[in-house]
Formats: C-alpha cells, sequence, structure tokens
C-alpha cells in the first residue's frame, strides 16, 4: 500500500493564555491580482508595508496587526501556492516591503524564489519554519525527487498549536517593525492563540467520536498529516504527495481505489484548491462518497464562505470530517 510514511521529531509545548476576542479587527490589506493596477504604491508616512504570502498568514497578520501596517496578500483564496506563478506586480510589492513574510518549507517555490532573490534588505521571514523547526517529514514521489526522499511537510498550520506557534512568529517581527505598536500586537495575538487552544481541543474531542473503523483520512493530496497527528486520525492514503505538482499516474490512482476499499471509509474528501476530477473517479471506481464540503488545505476560502479566516477553517474542516465519517459534531461554542 502506497501510504505517505510520517515521522515527527519532536512536538513543543504551547502555553494557555487567557482571555478571549471575537474579532481582531482588519487592517489595510490589498491581494494581488492579475493586472499592476492593484500593486499598492510604496510606502509613504509612518505606515510600514508588510507583504506576505499565504491566505493563513495574511489572516493572522491582519489580525495581529489591524490597521497599523499597509499589508500585501500575494496569493488570492483558492489559488494553489505549490503552482503559483509570480507576476510582476508581485516582484514589485516584494522590493518595496519593510518586512516580508512567507511559509516556506517549499510551499510557494516560486515566490520563495523571488523572494529570496530580492535586493530588498527588508527582513525575510519563513513563518511556518521558524514557528516549527522540526517538521513532519513526508515521502514525496516524484519525478523530481528520488523514490522515497523524505522532505518537510510543508502544511503546518493543520494543527492548531502550530498556528499559535505562527501567530508568536508573525508577533515578535512586527513589533520588531514597530516597536511603538507592540502592546496592541501583543494583546491582539494572546486573544487569538487563547482561540486558536479552545480550537485545538474542541478538535481532539470532536475526531475522537469518529467510530475508530472510520477514523482515517484520504484525500487528494497529501496536505493533512499536521491534523492527523495532532488529532489521532492518521492519512490513510492521498492521490498526490506533499505537493500538487505532482501527477498521479493510472497505477496510482487505481492503487488508492484499491486503499479505499481496504480501509472501509464511508466517504473520502476533496480539496479546495485540487482539481476533483480523479479524485471523484477514485470514489466512484470504489464505490464511496465524495464529501459535500471539500477541504481547506492549502488555502483559506472566499469571503464569506464556511474557510474564510483561519479558525474557521480549521473548524470548517473538522466539521466536514466528521460528518463524513460518521462523527457526532457538536458546533464549536460562539466567542
Amino acid at each position: 500500500m502506497n501510504i505517505f510514511s510520517r515521522q515527527i521529531w519532536q512536538t513543543t509545548g504551547v502555553v494557555l493564555i487567557a482571555g478571549m476576542m471575537a474579532s481582531c479587527g482588519t487592517s489595510n490589506t490589498t491581494y494581488q491580482e492579475n493586472s499592476s493596477s492593484s500593486l499598492t504604491s510604496p510606502t509613504t508616512g509612518k505606515t510600514p508595508s508588510v507583504v506576505v504570502t499565504t491566505t493563513v498568514i495574511c489572516d493572522l497578520a491582519k489580525r495581529i496587526a489591524q490597521d497599523s501596517i499597509n499589508l500585501t496578500c500575494l496569493l488570492k483564496p483558492g489559488i494553489d501556492a505549490h503552482l503559483y506563478q509570480p507576476l510582476p506586480e508581485d516582484r514589485r510589492a516584494i522590493e518595496n516591503a519593510s518586512l516580508i513574510l512567507y511559509s516556506g518549507y517549499g510551499l510557494e517555490p516560486e515566490l520563495i524564489k523571488l523572494i529570496k532573490a530580492a535586493s530588498n534588505p527588508a527582513p525575510k521571514v519563513a513563518v511556518a519554519e521558524e514557528a516549527v523547526p522540526k517538521p513532519l517529514l513526508g515521502e514525496e514521489h516524484h519525478h523530481q525527487q528520488a523514490q522515497g526522499e523524505q522532505l518537510p511537510d510543508p502544511h503546518v498550520w493543520h494543527n492548531a498549536e502550530n498556528g499559535v506557534q505562527m501567530v508568536e512568529v508573525i508577533e515578535s517581527h512586527l513589533e520588531t517593525l514597530q516597536p511603538a505598536k507592540a502592546a496592541l500586537y501583543h494583546q491582539n495575538a494572546e486573544k487569538l492563540k487563547t482561540e486558536l487552544i479552545k480550537i485545538h481541543n474542541w478538535i481532539k474531542t470532536q475526531i475522537a467520536t469518529i467510530p475508530p473503523n472510520n477514523r482515517q483520512l484520504i484525500t487528494t493530496h497529501d496536505a493533512l498529516g499536521y491534523y492527523g497527528n495532532a488529532y489521532g486520525i492518521p492519512v490513510a492514503g492521498a492521490l498526490q504527495g506533499l505537493s500538487t505538482d505532482e501527477k498521479p499516474t493510472a497505477a496510482r490512482v487505481k492503487e488508492l481505489v484499491d486503499e479505499v476499499k481496504a480501509s472501509h471509509v464511508p466517504t473520502i474528501f476533496a480539496e479546495v484548491v485540487v482539481n476533483p476530477k480523479l479524485i471523484q473517479a477514485v470514489a466512484r471506481d470504489a464505490r464511496v462518497k465524495i464529501a459535500q464540503q471539500e477541504l481547506y488545505s492549502d488555502s483559506l476560502g472566499e469571503p464569506g464562505s464556511s474557510g474564510d479566516s483561519y479558525p474557521k477553517m480549521l473548524i470548517s474542516n473538522t466539521q466536514t470530517i466528521l460528518e463524513g465519517l460518521g462523527g457526532k459534531y457538536v458546533a464549536f461554542p460562539a466567542q
């Protein structure tokens, strides 16, 4: 059975912080579009320009910084970070930024190349790498990699405790950028961390209600290893490896069909950023359902969707998994 092997080196502790806030406000945020007209002007006055890559980091930065920064988010909701090709305005935004935050561990490879090649001396921070210095490892079966080569899994945010550590990294670099705003950043970060710890504990109790024989995840690509490791629901199979750039062969599709049949799970899961056709074919041949709601794997959802913020994404994915695998869903308490 071709199941991606995993290894965890270390789980770090997380400090529980008291207090809660339902909303941490909004910031001056721009999403890059396919035209140069959307590019924000170079920062004027005392408001620094911060450029981030992924939607998860964008959401966390907005919640911590509120309107104290000019925030440009290069990846829009629903865009696949693995496959994204940078635009000319992305380069200009990076060159004009006072701080650049990206995820790292190869999640957004072309943007990482662009950021590392930039002449801008501003800090360039790999948030996931700083937050989780000892990541899970996965076997990537890709034509450019040796068979079975162990690579860092970049999808660290699917464990809410890792999300807490990402908040701490972002807070630290924002405070260095604007020391006068340190109290604001600390207050917002503490409230966000408390919310994420509550979600983390809620997910654990929810996943435990899934019948043990159903407690397996089969997805489009191998993005939920941290979720499975943290919450006791292993990833039993995936069409693609750690990156959606991998093209599954006909043999791999057939192999996954056999894995689905052997697992006896009632439902498998498509993902927001990945074409669902192949996983639909697997479901048809294995005679199982596909969850109606796609999982938010590499991107948050569009505004107004069930996954349009990082906390909501964690909750939505958990609800989708529970409803697909026979768990007893109890809504996360309103904050």
